[in-house]
């Protein structure tokens, strides 16, 4: 394919510089030069009749006799025998969106200009990238024109009008008028000459090869790199432009990816730049482009103006690279996905590759390596935060490791992967099975990005893009077709949906734990891991999860190890009384959680019966009633859920504060989907059977915890003693106790000269009672409670189990009201005291107790008479008291006591459960 003939006679393919002349400047009319977008998109329907790009052509042809003049070269600076290197040397590289318009060029102009004195600067910039106010990104358009251009779409003429139209206008913001305008202006129209011509043959030949696009690719790169150094020289910094197509010199890599410096070339190339150019101030070089061995123009690919920069520092031996980005640094984790990851200060050159393999915000691997050649730190900053340290990449040294080094230093994933799995028999101690497996993969170009074998080689399984994964497994199906016709490989298998996920940190090679933490953090998320990989330099732990779990697996482990304390979010289900008080605790508590415990409780929603708040962050307790009032929405069990489950909190847990029978109809589900939940409502528990056995199942098979200490003896820790002896092999005979605060109130109360209705009416009046007094003296509730505390003991009983003796007379258990029911109790008053006196003759007193008989394996609710002498009967006020009689403490029953009623002591109850679930979950004693 011949060249055109504006691009002749030049076998690098680079356009050349015209020799100065004496010809008189000329200030070129700009307005003619550029190929307006608007005039262009006018004529767009032009082009696809025909009439090709006669316009543009005309438009751009002007004033081209005059160019030369423009472009004449000031006088050359001091020749030198070869370039000066050493630590007085600093790098940076300016990325696409710190040079992306007028204003953010001059701000990178001031921030060289601030370290003029600190020694010599090389700035390597990228081609002008999208700003809100400009929003084209050069590089990107200029792909796509060689892109059409191959296709025969004209239309290239009209991005070709867009990228000069960006160029000039920035250049008359940031220059103003004189020669450096006039001095760009030309240089650009020269080389939108010589593209255009490039890109007609391209479209003439239908196709493009490697050299073509990437001479056309660069030239955002050297538009951008020349604005700059036009606005230093102007700022009056001794400032020269350094085309690294002059310099670097580079040559393909075995990988076919990317490229390797040719070091001896390219530092004989600086000199010789050194040479005829001196050394200046500042040089601002061009970042992506140089030249292979035959020289030709190319680019370093990926990433490849990072690439430029740390070659430069290498070739120049400078004592730092500074890469100035948009954002703060390298951070702990993904912060779209983990919103309190942290911005690191300290990297390895190692842990910098892990973190980028994993797709981090961080260099490429081969970008470091010049850098690693002289121990060039290398630091990533905020070209909009300038007050933001950044992430320094360097060795680690002595100095770091006495700093104090954080353990893992990132979590990153891998998402959309496939698990290949190769089984059989026959693979034991076969030599060349896995050569054979990955030499199969090689050749089907399937790139295998993480590999776990068992040690006894029953079975091979490794990672691929899911993509890739249907042509994983037919290649390997062909290869080994043979051997699973015999039998000798039993299963090629693809589990799909799949996510890698690693931790990285060069301070956890031969520390105790790490991997140990990091496992039971994702137990602990209900999270099931597939496969693991580690190498033995332990620089990262690879585990592979399922796709569903990548953002909670992620959360979970970074929480473990960042976050400075175990945190827990919360949704409070009903904040009615129980559940308005317990977050009036946790208020009150939660400095010194924080302080004392490292636990930081974070309430993420709230809701009652019709109205929900939800909160990605934190609910402020200090407030939340008003908050609740006014912006709250409809409540949605099913929103409250995926809230909680989707939260970037690693531990969840939902409050169920309620008396009521929707939550617990939910439970199974909350905990499936690895919701805690601590709850004072009895409704599961003493449920339906099945239900409740399939909870404990779901308790036992994974690590989420369901705690209900407030179900028996609100505050009073029933449900820990019971726990604490059966798991201590103690064995359970009985357990008999007051377990209503209520009626325990009422027969403390009651005594001979006083009627049983009207110390019903004192109790329901003090509070002590439900609205409806029925609902304690039905004995349901204590039946309930002796039901939970009967399984707990290992008995399978229903509530339809256990015999109650109601204190409701039979006929008032079905009048309209409660306002009816105390009305006409006084009618019945009689029965009660006929069971007082009787009480009373023989030396006792009546109490209201239920019973877990272990040996017959029944339970009772029933009303008892007592010694006087009997611990049931020194009670007082609204006192509950349980006694358990066990192998142990046969002859003398253990007994606990205590107030077993009232919002504070249930609440406290909950927050006592919450402890301890943070106790589980990591939380230091």
């Amino acid at each position: 394919m011949s060249l055109p003939s504006s691009l002749q006679g030049r076998s690098n393919l680079l356009p050349a510089v015209p020799a100065p002349t004496q010809s008189k400047p000329v200030t070129c009319d700009l307005e003619c030069r550029r190929l307006s977008s608007r005039n262009a998109s006018a004529s767009h329907s032009h082009l696809r009749r025909g009439s090709s790009w006669k316009v543009a052509q005309q438009r751009n042809s002007k004033c081209q006799t005059t160019v030369a003049a423009v472009l004449a070269e000031p006088p050359a600076a001091e020749a030198l025998d070869e370039c000066p290197r050493g630590s007085h040397c600093q790098i940076h590289k300016f990325g696409g969106t710190c040079v992306a318009t007028a204003d953010r060029i001059r701000e990178a102009a001031n921030l060289i200009a601030s370290g003029a004195e600190q020694g010599q600067q090389v700035v390597v910039v990228s081609a002008m990238g999208s700003h809100p106010t400009s929003p084209l990104k050069v590089t990107d358009l200029l792909l796509k024109m060689v892109d059409r251009a191959s296709r025969r779409d004209q239309s290239f003429l009209l991005d070709l009008a867009a990228i000069q139209d960006k160029h000039v206008e920035t250049a008359k913001q940031l220059l103003g008028e004189g020669r450096a305008l006039n001095r760009f202006v030309a240089r650009i129209l020269d080389d939108i000459a010589n593209l255009k011509a490039m890109l007609q043959a391209i479209s003439i030949a239908g196709m493009s090869t490697d050299s073509f696009s990437d001479f056309v690719v660069g030239h955002g790169e050297l538009w951008c790199a020349q604005l700059l150094s036009h606005a230093l020289q102007q700022s009056g910094l001794d400032a020269a432009f350094m085309d690294t197509r002059e310099v670097l010199v580079v040559s393909p890599a075995s990988d076919g990816t990317t490229v390797d410096v040719e070091y001896a070339q390219s530092n004989a190339n600086l000199d010789r730049w050194a040479h005829n150019n001196g050394a200046p101030q500042v040089v601002v070089a061009t970042g992506f482009i140089a030249s292979n061995l035959q020289g030709q123009v190319t680019t370093l690919k990926r990433n490849g103006s990072d690439y430029s920069a740390t070659i430069l520092g290498a070739l120049f031996q400078g004592s730092h690279i500074t890469i100035w980005t948009d954002v703060d640094g390298v951070y702990s984790a993904d912060p779209r996905k983990v919103p309190e990851s942290q911005c690191l200060v300290n990297l390895s050159y190692h842990e910098a590759w892990e973190l980028s393999y994993f797709g981090a915000n961080v260099l490429h691997p081969r970008t470091t390596l010049p850098a690693m050649k002289f121990n060039i730190p290398i630091s990533i900053r905020n070209f909009s935060n300038l007050s933001a340290p950044g992430t320094r990449i360097t060795d680690v040294n002595a100095d770091i490791e006495r700093a104090g080094m954080q353990l893992v230093k990132g979590f990153a994933t891998i998402d959309n992967v496939a698990l290949i799995n190769v089984e059989g028999t026959g693979m034991v101690g076969v030599p060349g099975t896995a050569s054979t497996i990955f030499t199969t993969m090689r050749d089907a170009d399937v790139n295998v990005s993480m590999i776990s074998q068992a040690s006894s080689e029953h079975s091979v399984c490794f990672a691929v893009r899911q993509s890739d994964g249907p042509r994983a497994i037919a290649a390997l199906q062909s290869k080994f077709a043979e051997a699973i016709a015999s039998g000798r490989v039993s299963k090629v298998e693809q589990i799909p949906d799949c996510c890698i996920l690693a931790a990285v940190g060069q301070q956890m090679a031969s520390r105790k734990g790490v991997a140990a933490t990091m496992f039971a953090a994702l137990a602990k998320a209900n999270i099931n891991i597939r496969c693991i990989a580690q190498g033995c330099s332990e620089y990262n732990i690879t585990v592979l999860i399922d796709q569903r779990d990548s953002v909670r697996a992620l959360r979970a482990v970074h929480g473990r190890f960042y976050l400075a304390k175990l945190t827990i979010g919360l949704g409070v289900i009903g904040p009615g009384l129980v559940g308005r008080t317990f977050i009036n605790q946790l208020y009150q508590q939660r400095q010194e959680l924080r302080e004392e415990f490292d636990i930081d409780v974070r309430v993420l929603g709230i809701t009652g019966s019709s109205r929900m708040l939800l909160s990605d962050t934190a609910i402020s307790l200090a407030d939340w009633q008003e908050q609740y009032k006014s912006q709250s929405q409809p409540t949605d069990l099913d929103a409250f859920r995926d809230h909680l489950a989707s939260s970037y909190v690693p531990n969840t847990v939902i409050i169920d504060a309620t008396a009521s029978d929707a939550p617990p109809q939910h439970y199974l589900e909350w905990m499936r989907r690895g919701i805690h939940i601590i709850t004072p409502n009895k409704k599961l528990n003493s449920g339906p059977l099945a239900r409740y056995q399939e909870l404990r199942r779901i308790q036992r098979d994974s690590y989420i915890h369901f705690l209900y200490e407030a179900t028996v003896g609100a505050g009073l820790p029933i449900i820990a003693t019971l726990k604490h002896l059966v798991d201590t092999g103690d064995r359970i005979t009985r357990v008999e106790g007051i377990f209503s605060g209520t009626l325990s109130y009422i027969f403390n109360s009651l005594t001979p000269d006083r009627t049983f209705s009207s110390v019903v009416a004192e109790a329901k009046a003090n509070g002590y009672t439900e609205p409806d007094p029925r609902d304690d003296l039905s004995g349901t509730d204590v039946a309930r409670k002796v039901t939970i505390l009967a399984r707990e003991c290992g008995l399978d009983l229903d509530l339809e189990n256990i015999p109650i003796e109601s204190l409701v007379p039979e006929p008032l258990q079905s009048v309209a009201s409660a306002d009816d029911f105390m009305a006409q109790l006084p009618q019945y008053d009689s029965q009660m005291a006929e069971q007082m006196a009787s009480a009373e003759a023989a030396g006792e007193c009546l109490r209201f107790v239920g019973v877990v008989d272990c040996k017959a394996g029944a339970g009772s609710v029933k009303l008892g008479r007592y010694p006087k002498s009997h611990a049931f009967a020194q009670l007082q006020g609204s006192d509950n008291i349980i006694a358990f009689t066990t192998q142990r403490y046969s002859a003398q029953p253990l007994i606990v006591r205590g107030p077993g009623a009232g919002a504070e002591v249930t609440a406290g109850g909950v927050f006592s459960d919450l402890l301890r679930l943070a106790a589980y979950l990591g939380a230091p004693s």
